[in-house]
C-alpha cells in the first residue's frame, strides 16, 4: 500500500488474459483541444486516458556516450500501447525522435497475452498500460530487452532493428548484461540466460551458449530471479537479479515462500472459475525466506551470507564498477539496518555502516550505492533531518527533506528533494532536483512544481509538472542547458483546477479548531494561478520560491527557517473551489479528499493532480486535500508521528478541516469525507470515530483490520500485532467481528472494494459490512467484480464517480451550482 497513490490509476493491467494493441490514429506533436461533446465527460476521458498519462513520455534511459535517450511513449493520449523510441542526438541540434521498437509491428493485431505472474508484477508498480511497459539495458545503451506477450524481444537501438529471441517462455523481467551479449530472465521461477547473437558474432566468438537455465526452482514455492510480495509491494524493490559489471555473474535472490499462509481470491461473478491461491504474509505472520547467491554463467553458484534471522529483509541491492556488491539488509521490526559489501568470490560480507533508529527506518530510491571515489553514499535521518550523507559527511541539513538519489557522478549527487523543517519558506507541495557536493547545494529545477531526473553524463532528462501547465514536460539538459524538449501526445484534461496551496496551522492539541490568517507567498492555481499579463519569476538556482516571509499566524513568532511555532503544526493543504464560485454565494458542503497515509502525497504543486478533485468541487463541493503527519513531509519527526496510532492522521484532517473555515466558504454543517486505499480506510474512520464533524464518507479500498494487511508495512508502523494487540485495535475500524470504538449518531457510508484485490484483500470490506449490519448501522457496499487495487475502465470508471456524486447529495443535502461535467 505505500507505494499506491491516493487515486489509483484506471485502467488494470489485464483483469483477462489478454488486451489487445490498436493502431493509433494520432500523429506526433501538440494535442488537440478537449471535446466539448456532452457525451465525452471529464471522468470517462480521465478513464480513458489513464489520468492524462497516455502519450506523455516516461522511464528515460540516457546512452554514456551522450548520442542517444531511449524512452517509451504511446502514439496517442488514448493508445495504452507503450511504444520504444530514441532521441538520437546525432541528428540535427535538437536530435530526432524516432521509434525503434513498436509492439504493433512486432505483435500484429493479436491479443497480448499476459501470464498470472506478468498480471501480478504489473499489479504491484500499478502499471496500467500494455506494449512495452518496461525494458532494461546494456551499459552502453545499445541493446534493449523487452517481454511482449510473454516473448522475449532485443532491439539494437542504434539501427531501430529488433530480433525475437528464441527462448523458453513465459519471460519475466529480462535484463541485457552490461557488454550487451546476454540477456536474462526469468520463466516459471527460473533463472535463464540467452545470448544476443548479433553481438556475440560483432565480437568474433559466433555466441557460443543456447538458452540455458542457471538456477531452476528446487520444489513448489521457490523461485529465483524476482521479488518476493511485501519488496515489490511495500519496499519499492521491484528486481530479484543483478549483473556484475563485468557480465561474467550475476547475485540473484532465491525465494521461499513455502511457509507464506495461503489466501484465495475468488470472482463470484465467474463461478465456474477456480479461485486464485496467493501467498499473502499477513502482520504477525510468516514471510517469505529469501536468500541471495552469486551464479556464475557455467551455473556454479555461491550463497551470500549474512545474519539472515536478524536480518531477514534484503532492501537493497547494488553491484556497479565503483565497488563491491552492496546490500542493505533490515531487522523485521524496521528499527535496525546494515549496509554489507559482498565478496562475490566467497560470498562473504563485511559491515561498511549500520543503522538504528527507535520508530522505523524508511527505504529510498536510489540509496545506497558508490560514489566512483568508492565512498557511501546514502539517505539518513540525522539531527532531526533526512540528509544526504557520502561516507561519513552529510552534505545537507535541515533546510531539505532528501527524498532520492538521481545520480553520482565524480563532481556531485544528484538528489529529488523537498524543503526541510528549516526551509525558509514551506514550498508547499513542491520537489526539486538539486546538485550537492562539498561545496554545497545548487538547484537545477527551477519553476516551481514537482520535478524528478535522470542522468548521465553531461545529458539529463528533467520531468517536471507545475501548477499553471498539465501534463509533464520532459527538458533534455546538456551541462545545464534546455537542448529540446521530447515531444508529449498526452490529451489536455480541458480543465483547469482553481486551487490554492496553503497551510493550516493546527494546535498543539489535536482536533481543537484554531484561528488561520493569511499565509503570504500561499501558491494558488487556475484562475487564481497568475495575475493578468503577468508570469512566475523562476528562482535563482538555490533560492526559494516564495515572496516575501510568512507573518505571524495566531500570536505565534516564526523565525527565517522556522516550521513550526508555539507547538502548532502547519499542515499542507489544497482548497478547490467550483469554477463557477463567486465572492458572496455562500458556504458550501465540504468534501475531504486526501490519502493521507504513508509514502503518498496529495497536496502537489502540480496541474494534474488536482483534476478528480476539482471535478468534484464542480459539482458544488469545496474540496479539502490535507497531508496531515505520517505524509512525506519536512522532517523525519512529521512522518513518524504516526508510530503506534494510525488514528493521528484523522486528527490532522480534522485540524486542517476547523483551521482552514476561516479562510474559504465552508459548511461545517456538511462535511464529507472520500478516498481509497489508506484513505479509505481514513474516510471510514472519520464517521466512526467523529461523526460529529463528519456526515458521510466513501470508503474505496479500505483497510479495516490492520491483522489483515501485509507484515512489512504494517509492522513498520505498528509493531508486531502478537507484542502490540492494542495499537492494533485501537488503529483498525474492526476486531473480532465488531466495530472498535465506534461513535454516535450514525453516520451514511459508501464502501467501494474490488473482488480481485490481491493487495488489500475484499475481506476488509466485508467485514466492515457485516460489524455495520450488526451494529445496525445503514450503509451501502459497491463490489467492484474482476477490479484489482487499480480502479477499473472507461464505463464503470465514469459511473463510480458519479455514484459518489450521488452518494454525496443524498447524505449531504443540496450543493452549490455545477460547474459541468
Amino acid at each position: 500500500m505505500s507505494t499506491q497513490p491516493a487515486h489509483p490509476p484506471h485502467g488494470g493491467p489485464g483483469h483477462g488474459p489478454a488486451s489487445h494493441l490498436r493502431p493509433a490514429t494520432g500523429t506526433q506533436g501538440p494535442s488537440a483541444p478537449a471535446s466539448r461533446d456532452p457525451q465525452d465527460s471529464f471522468p470517462r476521458r480521465q478513464a480513458r486516458t489513464q489520468r492524462f498519462t497516455l502519450g506523455a513520455p516516461r522511464a528515460f534511459t540516457i546512452a554514456p556516450d551522450g548520442e542517444r535517450i531511449a524512452f517509451l511513449r504511446s502514439r496517442s493520449g488514448t493508445d495504452r500501447a507503450q511504444v520504444l523510441w530514441v532521441l538520437d542526438l546525432t541528428e540535427g541540434p535538437e536530435g530526432t525522435e524516432r521509434v525503434v521498437a513498436d509492439p504493433l509491428a512486432l505483435l500484429g493485431t493479436a491479443p497480448e497475452r499476459l501470464s498470472a505472474a506478468e498480471r501480478a508484477r504489473r499489479e504491484r508498480s500499478r502499471e496500467g498500460g500494455a506494449g512495452i511497459v518496461g525494458y532494461a539495458t546494456d551499459g552502453a545503451v545499445r541493446w534493449a530487452a523487452f517481454a511482449l506477450s510473454g516473448r522475449l524481444f532485443a532491439t539494437d537501438l542504434t539501427t531501430a532493428t529488433t530480433r525475437e529471441l528464441p527462448v523458453s517462455g513465459p519471460v519475466l523481467d529480462p535484463r541485457p548484461s552490461p557488454d550487451g551479449r546476454q540477456v536474462a530472465y526469468v520463466s516459471v521461477g527460473a533463472l535463464r540466460v540467452v545470448p544476443v547473437a548479433d553481438a556475440a558474432e560483432a565480437e568474433g566468438d559466433g555466441g557460443t551458449a543456447a538458452d540455458r537455465a542457471l538456477a531452476e526452482p528446487e520444489s513448489e514455492g521457490v523461485g529465483y530471479g524476482l521479488a518476493e510480495f511485501i519488496a515489490a509491494e511495500e519496499m519499492g524493490r521491484q528486481r530479484g537479479f543483478w549483473w556484475s559489471p563485468e557480465s561474467d555473474r550475476l547475485l540473484v535472490a532465491r525465494v521461499d515462500d513455502t511457509a507464506v499462509q495461503r489466501w484465495w481470491i475468488a470472482d463470484p461473478a465467474q463461478p465456474e472459475r477456480e479461485p486464485a491461491r496467493t501467498a499473502y504474509p499477513a502482520a504477525g505472520t510468516a514471510n517469505a525466506d529469501v536468500r541471495l547467491f552469486v551464479l556464475d554463467l557455467a551455473g556454479s553458484r555461491t550463497e551470500v551470507t549474512w545474519d539472515r534471522a536478524r536480518y531477514p529483509y534484503l532492501a537493497r541491492v547494488h553491484w556497479s564498477s565503483d565497488g563491491p556488491p552492496l546490500l542493505l539488509v533490515q531487522a523485521r521490526d524496521q528499527r535496525s539496518q546494515l549496509f554489507l559489501a559482498v565478496d562475490p568470490e566467497t560470498g562473504s560480507t563485511r559491515m561498511v555502516h549500520a543503522d538504528e533508529d527507535e520508530r522505523w527506518l524508511d527505504l529510498f530510491a536510489g540509496s545506497p550505492c558508490w560514489s566512483p571515489s568508492g565512498h557511501l553514499v546514502r539517505i539518513a535521518d540525522e539531527g532531526g533531518a533526512r540528509v544526504l550523507s557520502v561516507g561519513d559527511r552529510p552534505l545537507t541539513g535541515p533546510q531539505l527533506q532528501v527524498r532520492a538519489v538521481l545520480d553520482v557522478s565524480d563532481d556531485d549527487v544528484l538528489v529529488a528533494a523537498s524543503a526541510g523543517e528549516a526551509a525558509e519558506l514551506p514550498e508547499i507541495g513542491e520537489v526539486h532536483v538539486y546538485r550537492v557536493n562539498e561545496l554545497g547545494v545548487e538547484r537545477v529545477s527551477q519553476e516551481p512544481g514537482v520535478h524528478g531526473a535522470v542522468r548521465s553524463g553531461a545529458l539529463t532528462v528533467l520531468a517536471s509538472a507545475t501548477l499553471r501547465t498539465p501534463g509533464v514536460a520532459a527538458q533534455v539538459l546538456r551541462d545545464g542547458k534546455r537542448l529540446t524538449t521530447l515531444a508529449s501526445d498526452a490529451e489536455r484534461p480541458g480543465r483547469t483546477p482553481r486551487v490554492t496551496l496553503t497551510e493550516a496551522v493546527a494546535p498543539a492539541t489535536a482536533s481543537e479548531p484554531a484561528a488561520d490568517g493569511p499565509v503570504p507567498g500561499a501558491q494558488t492555481g487556475g484562475e487564481q494561478a497568475v495575475r493578468p499579463g503577468g508570469a512566475l519569476n523562476p528562482p535563482r538556482a538555490g533560492a526559494r520560491d516564495h515572496a516575501g516571509a510568512r507573518a505571524a499566524e495566531d500570536g505565534a513568532t516564526i523565525g527565517a527557517g522556522g516550521r513550526s511555532a508555539a507547538g502548532a503544526r502547519r499542515i499542507p493543504c489544497a482548497v478547490l473551489l467550483p469554477g463557477n464560485y463567486r465572492e458572496g454565494d455562500g458556504p458550501l458542503p465540504v468534501l475531504l479528499d486526501p490519502y493521507g497515509g504513508p509514502h503518498a502525497q496529495r497536496v502537489r504543486a502540480a496541474h494534474n493532480a488536482h483534476l478528480t478533485s476539482q471535478w468534484f468541487a464542480d459539482q458544488g463541493f469545496a474540496v479539502l486535500v490535507a497531508d496531515g503527519r505520517g505524509t512525506p513531509g519536512p522532517s523525519p519527526a512529521w512522518e513518524k508521528a504516526i508510530h503506534g496510532d494510525f488514528t493521528v492522521t484523522l486528527d490532522d484532517q480534522i485540524d486542517a478541516l476547523h483551521a482552514l473555515a476561516g479562510r474559504f466558504p465552508l459548511d461545517l454543517d456538511r462535511v464529507a469525507i472520500r478516498g481509497w486505499s489508506y484513505g479509505g480506510y481514513l474516510a471510514a474512520l472519520a464517521v466512526l470515530r467523529r461523526p460529529d464533524v463528519f456526515h458521510a464518507a466513501i470508503a474505496g479500498a479500505p483497510v479495516t483490520d490492520w491483522r489483515l494487511y501485509d507484515t512489512q508495512y504494517t509492522e513498520r508502523y505498528l509493531g508486531d500485532p502478537g507484542a502490540e494487540p492494542a495499537a492494533y485495535a485501537h488503529s483498525s475500524l474492526v476486531a473480532d467481528g465488531t466495530l472498535v470504538a465506534p461513535a454516535e449518531p450514525h453516520r451514511p457510508m459508501m464502501i467501494i472494494h474490488g473482488l480481485a484485490d490481491d493487495n488489500v484483500v475484499v475481506a476488509h470490506s466485508l467485514r466492515l459490512s457485516s460489524a455495520l449490519l450488526a451494529a445496525g448501522r445503514p450503509h451501502e457496499v459497491l463490489p467492484l467484480s474482476g477490479v484489482t487495487h487499480m480502479t477499473p475502465q472507461e464505463q464503470v470508471a465514469e459511473n463510480l464517480l458519479l455514484l459518489q456524486v450521488d452518494f454525496l447529495k443524498r447524505s449531504l443535502g443540496p450543493t452549490g451550482p455545477a460547474a459541468g461535467s
